[in-house]
């Protein structure tokens, strides 16, 4: 079978439309997706755990009784680290120590300093106390999502925190809990979907209310996370997974077509773009594809992602291809090049760059070091990979004493009596004498 892959041409007419057309998700647009998880929010908030057994019997199919079947402790974690192959506990050490030193680099810290006349100012970071983390656990099930959430998290030195992921059908997967175990989550609890944001954001008798929540999911978690900011804070409302792939014709289309396989394989929604200046090249990778597929074991899903939402686009030069991939920002972009270290400053807009056609996204997903929680649908033009500065609060610090209060007093009520907010001024004109 060929697949049907939309390709367009940057020279052609209308271009740049049918580009943002053809990348653009709205995840937000179904009603009906919105009106459920409402209602899946609003029971939660009213029937607490009563809520949360109705619907995880309802959705996850499973036959429990009491909100004590969706209480993981730690003995349990323990015995999912013994109960996992050495080569795994190799493999989660591993990526463990990567990515915790990796995001000790990111580590913020407090700041102050002295003007002339005894004015201080600066900067007092804090962890935030309480984060919730949501571990997808349907369609596929992600220890690498807790390593990913948890460990910058608990770089940060939050206090506690709390993970959720839903067991359809009441199956475990072992690796969630062994990496929930040596990440130091601290509690977890086998519920999902929009009622465990909701949990989470408004706390149960049992499951406890947190100050932010993290973690990819679902349209219907993606949702309850918008639903719920402001009463708690979100890392970002993720769309589908997506790569762009910048090619000079140098790599060997194989493994650019596996490439892009490595994100339809997530799910069908997700998205595959190759962007090169050349149509031979760009055939080529057609025919790995054509290739490659019948011995891929998620072939289906496969398909359908690249049918459905992949894209091939044909530039008139590398720089151009840098100019589509800022438009696309997408969230993981692949330089698949010679020279790529001497052209990835042209990127701008990517959650994740992968530099060189050694680096395959795959490598950043479980070990590299950066966190695999990344801006997707266009949002990384203004938002960045999850790390620990967003377990981290910052207070500003303001310290006068009688002398800088008089400097900057005067500026003070000059500027608020021009805003015509007298209070303003006169409550910083007591403090020099002028009332």
């Amino acid at each position: 079978m060929t697949l049907a892959i939309a390709q367009l041409i940057s020279s052609q007419a209308g271009f740049w439309e049918k580009l943002e057309a053809m990348v653009t998700w709205d995840s937000m647009a179904d009603e009906q997706v919105m009106a459920i998880v409402r209602e899946i929010i609003d029971a939660v908030k009213q029937r607490k755990d009563a809520a949360l057994l109705e619907y995880t019997r309802r959705f996850d199919r499973r036959d429990i009784i009491n909100v004590a079947d969706l209480v993981v402790d730690q003995a349990r974690l323990k015995a999912a680290w013994h109960h996992v192959s050495p080569q795994e506990r190799d493999a989660l050490n591993h990526a463990k120590a990567r990515i915790e030193a990796y995001h000790h680099k990111q580590l913020n810290q407090s700041w102050l300093y002295e003007e002339a006349d005894g004015t201080q100012l600066g900067q007092q970071v804090t962890p935030i106390e309480k984060v919730g983390l949501y571990v997808p656990g349907g369609k596929a099930a992600y220890p690498s999502t807790v390593l990913m959430s948890a460990i910058p998290a608990k770089v940060a030195g939050v206090k506690e925190l709390i993970m959720t992921v839903p067991t359809p059908g009441g199956e475990v997967n072992e690796l969630v809990f062994a990496a929930a175990y040596i990440t130091g989550v601290d509690r977890v609890f086998t519920v999902g979907g929009a009622q465990a944001v909701a949990a989470l954001a408004y706390g149960t008798a049992t499951v406890p209310r947190v100050d932010k929540i993290v973690g990819p999911g679902n349209i219907y978690v993606a949702t309850a996370k918008s639903l719920v900011y402001g009463r708690v804070g979100i890392d970002m409302v993720a769309g589908p997974s997506e790569v762009l792939i910048i090619a000079d014709g140098s790599t060997d289309p194989d493994w650019v077509a596996m490439d892009l396989f490595s994100q339809a394989e997530h799910d069908e929604n997700a998205q595959s773009i190759l962007v090169c200046p050349q149509s031979d090249y760009l055939q080529k990778v057609r025919q790995a594809i054509e290739k490659l597929l019948p011995s891929m074991e998620r072939r289906a899903i496969i398909a359908r992602s690249l049918e459905r939402r992949a894209l091939f686009i044909q530039v008139s030069s590398l720089e151009e291809a840098a100019q589509v991939a800022d438009f696309v920002a997408p969230e993981h972009c692949e330089l698949s090049m010679e020279n790529a270290m001497a052209f990835y400053p042209k990127i701008h807009n990517a959650g994740a760059i992968f530099i060189g056609p050694y680096a395959s996204e795959a490598l950043g997903d479980y070990c590299a070091g950066p966190s695999h929680v990344l801006p997707t649908s266009r949002t990384a033009r203004f938002s960045s990979a999850l790390g620990v500065y967003d377990f981290q609060k910052r207070s500003s610090l303001i310290y006068c004493n009688a002398a800088g209060a008089q400097t900057l007093g005067k500026t003070a009520a000059l500027l608020a009596r021009s805003e015509g907010l007298t209070a303003h001024a006169r409550s910083a004109e007591y403090r020099f004498g002028k009332v």
